[in-house]
């Protein structure tokens, strides 16, 4: 498991100030990930609304008030370039 999201600040438009529990940070331009996607994402296409995300403490994740959020660890390879590695399988 990769670290946890600490804080996040909304620097313009769609994009993020993301920091982690290890002192990673970086910006992510989420325009891609939301305009057009409808459902859930709907609200998030409004940038005010977009701007009030905010970080849930329990999951150490990014969310916005209508139930949204984003994997984290996701979001750590974005801004390390880390890949996530999947564990081996066991078979019997």
């Amino acid at each position: 498991m990769f670290p946890r999201i600490v804080s996040v600040k909304p620097i313009r438009d769609y994009i993020l100030e993301i920091t982690f529990s290890d002192g990673a940070h970086g910006e992510i331009d989420f325009r891609a990930r939301i305009v057009g996607r409808g459902g859930v994402f709907e609200p998030l296409q409004n940038v005010g609304y977009f701007q009030t995300v905010r970080v849930n403490p329990v999951n150490g994740t990014i969310e916005w008030a209508n139930g949204v959020d984003l994997d984290p660890d996701v979001l750590y390879r974005e801004i390390t370039h880390t890949p996530i590695e999947m564990p081996e399988l066991v078979t019997n």
